[in-house]
């Protein structure tokens, strides 16, 4: 944590010593991200309604969640009538709240919020939930998404004498329900939401009511759940295992729920109809937990299905399958059960390095997979091994890993990605570089091989991943966002070169 918190407004200094740099524990994140060449994490937000110590339990279901966003941390409780009680800050969620901050918000209702920042900069007045003075009363919103035609919508705000106070697009939501013309909250944000575009799960809660939305086309996931007579909302299922929570099913897309503080009841509505449904591919892929479920389909599950098909795809004559840890894990023991060839422990991960720690030198920072990957020698040396990711975005921590085997005594390495080639840049919440950083995009699959050093690679095939995840014939609803992998958007995007890269 900081130097100092706020607690109310006023700032409590602390004694704890820092071990990282800048002002909170994952400040500059982004630009560390060459070390550990990942996509981003998008946001998590998850909802209490109901219950009485909404405020703790929330905690518990943002910890749960904090995969998805390790830059900031907020949760807002309602008490019924009375203000807002919430608090926000820099950090991981054991950082930013303690049972001092914990107590005093007292509430049956409350929303929470884990940030990764893809739209607006990393700093306390872009975390979650924002809270905002409505005519109606106090107003909290808290998202994940992106909201592809926000900047466009600021702009014409702006020239109607709009102010903003943040630099997140969510903000903009915020201005057009408060320029509606209806009183009643749930028609102003019905209005909002059907002139935004993009990907978004959305939390709103107002003096009285706790209002849940899922965008048209179901980019983002979204589930309910329950806990005795309590309704919990999470991006993630995993979160209600943590608090002992039952799944009950997932927000369908253009899907609007409206929970009622007053009398408790729960009307589902919608603000649209269900457009092309798209799925995110890689919340299956890396993003979600492998003890998550979304669409009914196990994630660890398909993931080890995506392994069984990139076997079948891409057989190698092998001594040992391994994976990097810890998103790729389940496709290489589904890759190693299909082949026959023993899964191992070929790398090992440092789970204490942080995103950021103290800023390494350049001699470090040349080999700086090692500061949060390691090889087991023992394991591959001398050794054919079968190397599992679950995509290539720039290329450079996959050339950092197939050096690290090769140092560490393998005989051959070869590369198994258990997705498709990454070629486009995402729009709708998941931070990627531009279309020219995507090593995809410029080079051919043999001149990725060459790039990272390998004996042979080989990308799963679209329709293995369809077929893995868990897409029939008798669900034709069901759909998925592979645009960056085929550059197939479900939605109007913006432009590339206005942007000037292809990840806010």
């Amino acid at each position: 944590m900081s130097d100092a918190i706020k607690v109310g407004g006023q700032g409590v200094k602390l004694a704890t010593p820092r071990l990282w740099t800048g002002d909170y524990y994952n400040e500059g994140v982004a630009a560390h991200n060459g070390l550990f060449d990942k996509l981003g994490e998008e946001c998590g937000v998850f909802g209490v309604f109901g219950h009485a110590e909404a405020a703790s339990m929330s905690y518990y279901g943002l910890h749960a969640l904090q995969h998805r966003g390790q830059e900031s941390a907020g949760i807002c409780v309602a008490g019924g009538g009375e203000e807002f009680k919430y608090h926000r800050g820099m950090g991981l969620v054991k950082e930013v709240f303690d049972n001092d901050i914990l107590g005093p918000m007292t509430g049956s209702t409350a929303i929470g919020h884990v940030r990764y920042s893809t739209s607006g900069e990393s700093k306390l007045a872009n975390a979650q939930p924002l809270v905002f003075k409505y005519r109606e009363g106090d107003l909290a919103i808290a998202t994940n998404g992106n909201l592809t035609n926000a900047p466009q919508i600021k702009k014409d705000l702006e020239k109607q004498g709009s102010i903003f106070q943040t630099t997140s697009d969510t903000e903009v939501v915020a201005h057009l329900i408060a320029r509606s013309k209806h009183d009643d909250i749930v028609f102003a944000v019905k209005e909002a939401l059907l002139k935004v575009e993009g990907a978004y799960a959305f939390l709103f809660m107002a003096q009285d009511k706790l209002i849940v939305a899922r965008d048209p086309h179901g980019l983002r996931p979204f589930v309910a759940g329950r806990l005795g007579t309590a309704w919990l909302f999470a991006s993630e299922s995993c979160a209600f295992d943590t608090v002992g929570a039952q799944y009950y099913r997932d927000i369908e897309p253009g899907e609007l729920l409206v929970l009622d503080m007053k009398t408790g009841r729960v009307t589902e509505d919608r603000f649209s109809p269900i457009k092309q449904r798209a799925v995110c591919a890689m919340e299956y892929i890396y993003f979600a937990r492998p003890d998550s479920d979304i669409d009914a389909v196990n994630i660890h599950s398909a993931r080890k299905r995506m392994g069984r098909q990139l076997a079948m795809e891409s057989f190698v004559d092998a001594d040992v399958v391994t994976g990097v840890p810890d998103s790729s894990i389940s496709a290489a023991i589904g890759y190693a059960e299909q082949t026959g060839i023993p899964y191992e422990l070929g790398l090992i991960k440092n789970r204490y390095t942080g995103r950021t720690f103290i800023q390494p030198s350049q001699e470090l920072r040349e080999q700086g997979v090692k500061m949060k990957l390691s090889a087991v020698r023992s394991i591959v040396a001398g050794k054919r091994v079968v190397i599992i990711d679950d995509s290539i975005v720039r290329g450079t921590t996959s050339l950092r890993i197939v050096n690290l085997l090769r140092d560490a005594g393998a005989k051959e390495v070869h590369m198994r990605i258990s997705s498709p080639p990454f070629a486009n840049p995402c729009f709708y919440g998941i931070d990627t570089p531009s279309r020219e950083e995507l090593i995809a995009s410029v080079k051919s699959i043999e001149e990725i091989r060459q790039a990272i050093n390998a004996d042979s690679l080989h990308f799963l095939s679209k329709d293995g991943l369809l077929a893995a995840i868990g897409q029939t014939n008798s669900e034709a609803t069901r759909g998925y966002c592979t645009a960056c992998f085929d550059n197939r958007y479900p939605t109007p995007v913006p432009d590339e070169a206005a942007l000037g890269c292809g990840c806010d």
